[in-house]
């Protein structure tokens, strides 16, 4: 009798504890991460890549990522660690976010965007498919498995040293949709590419970890951070882009009650759903590239036509124009799409991916005389947006364009770089990570950031293995 009571007794408080036990611990969250930095190319190496990455791969551990990571890969160690990241995410249950993250030389080729690993040999455009990783294609099955989200960010976007004999390939990376309950994010914006860089870092990754520290910022808001951060940053020669589409809450780490307000510029917070027209233009330009959409650019040319951040954003709004005809001409798959596009950018960058088509459809070059072409819904580009293709490769700081440095963002203090002290440093304080001996290693132990909390579940755990 005793005994039975004593069960019945336990069994009434072990149902207690259940019930109380809230959702998220009995279906706990869990956090994976691929980080390759590929910077050793023979004849051009990357200085920054490897650095780079051991940088995102600490901060996503410390966020409570289970991490892989490894630098330098060529093209059969490349090929299977993101063969063997996909196996692990389609074991990892539908509660699992993974994560992304590429350093290195990325190209586009047809509307595709490819990864290059560093023993590429890549001469002509035909050998891109052969000896790049069709990152298009690893995106769309990363996609087909059951996670809660999907980061895919590729810090890639720069002059490569690639095919320098027949039609030329278009510049940076591929203007693309992520899928629902995926973000995909660019160092620079499709079809345009960073600057070199000359720190031990570069921008993109540093502005990346310093808006992941920050703590409480959903996907979308934090990505926009980091496009403002870096196009300050660089004056303007660099403009990230993303395309999120996560509609779950997720945060890299949860803020305390006591930390320091967010990294963001002061007045964007309370302009930003406000008409452009009505901010000034130091502002407005700041709420457009915050925005990132071509009307929001354009919103911005219509309100300041004068002003000297015009020329910039013409800039920016050709580039883009550009892109998203020659996306939506790939969509169509017509060969009177791809007349279309050649008739609006007879010199554009994609003019060689299109004149390939074009022979693959086993078409003329050119149209027909009583060709109509397509609008792709989009308005007749202006007079002058063809001079912004007279390159190859798009770079806003190209002297070419003499285009004027941005207006400063307004930001708060950006939050050190730094895993060995508490103290506040300048951000450009912080050192490189170790030189590894081999293509792979283990980072540094990380501490969380001082402004934020990681999050964690009971069956939450943070490793490292392939650094």
């Amino acid at each position: 009798m005793v005994l039975s009571r004593c069960v019945a007794v336990f069994a009434a408080l072990l149902a207690a504890l259940l019930i109380s036990v809230p959702g998220h611990a009995q279906q706990a969250e869990k956090r994976i991460a691929l980080v390759v930095g590929n910077g050793a190319y023979e004849g051009a190496p990357i200085a920054t890549a490897a650095n780079d990455a051991g940088l995102i791969a600490q901060t996503l551990q410390a966020a409570g990522f289970d991490v892989v990571g490894a630098r330098d890969l060529d093209e059969d160690a490349l090929r299977k660690a993101l063969r063997d990241f996909l196996d692990k995410a389609a074991a990892s249950g539908p509660d699992t976010v993974a994560f992304v993250y590429l350093a290195g030389y990325g190209l586009q080729l047809e509307g595709d965007t490819f990864f290059a690993p560093v023993d590429a040999r890549i001469a002509t455009a035909v050998d891109v498919p052969v000896a790049a990783l069709r990152v298009s294609d690893y995106i769309k099955r990363l996609s087909t498995v059951p996670l809660k989200a999907r980061f895919v960010v590729l810090d890639a976007a720069r002059a490569n040293p690639f095919v320098k004999t027949g039609e030329p390939l278009a510049g940076g990376l591929a203007l693309v949709e992520a899928e629902p309950g995926s973000l995909i994010a660019y160092n620079a914006a499709p079809g345009t590419v960073a600057p070199p860089e000359t720190g031990a870092y570069g921008a993109y990754a540093q502005a990346l970890v310093e808006m992941i520290r920050e703590g409480g910022l959903q996907p979308a808001p934090l990505f926009d951070r980091v496009r403002l951060r870096v196009n300050e940053t660089t004056k303007g020669a660099a403009m990230p882009w993303d395309d999120a589409r996560i509609e779950v809450p997720f945060v890299f780490f949860e803020r305390n009650a006591d930390a320091p307000a967010p990294a963001q510029p002061e007045p964007i917070t309370a302009l930003r759903d406000r008409p452009l027209g009505d901010i000034g233009a130091r502002d407005a330009y700041s709420v457009a590239v915050e925005r990132d959409t071509l009307q929001g650019y354009q919103d911005f040319l219509g309100a300041y036509p004068d002003d000297p951040m015009t020329k910039r954003v013409r800039a920016i709004v050709a580039a883009r124009r550009e892109a998203t005809t020659w996306r939506r001409a790939l969509s169509s798959g017509t060969q009177d799409a791809y007349w279309s596009y050649l008739s609006r950018y007879p010199r554009g960058p994609h003019a060689a991916d299109a004149r390939r088509r074009l022979a693959r459809l086993s078409a003329p070059p050119r149209p027909p005389e009583a060709f109509t072409a397509l609008s792709f819904d989009l308005p007749p580009p202006p007079p002058d947006e063809e001079s912004y293709f007279d390159r190859q490769v798009v770079a806003f700081d190209d002297p070419a364009y003499a285009l004027p440095p941005p207006p400063p963002a307004c930001w708060h203090p950006a939050r050190p770089i730094s895993w060995t002290s508490r103290r506040r440093r300048p951000r450009t304080s912080c050192s490189p990570s170790p030189s590894p001996s081999s293509s792979r290693f283990r980072p540094m132990s990380a501490r969380p950031p001082i402004s934020s909390r990681r999050r964690t579940t009971s069956s939450t755990r943070t490793s490292t293995t392939g650094w």
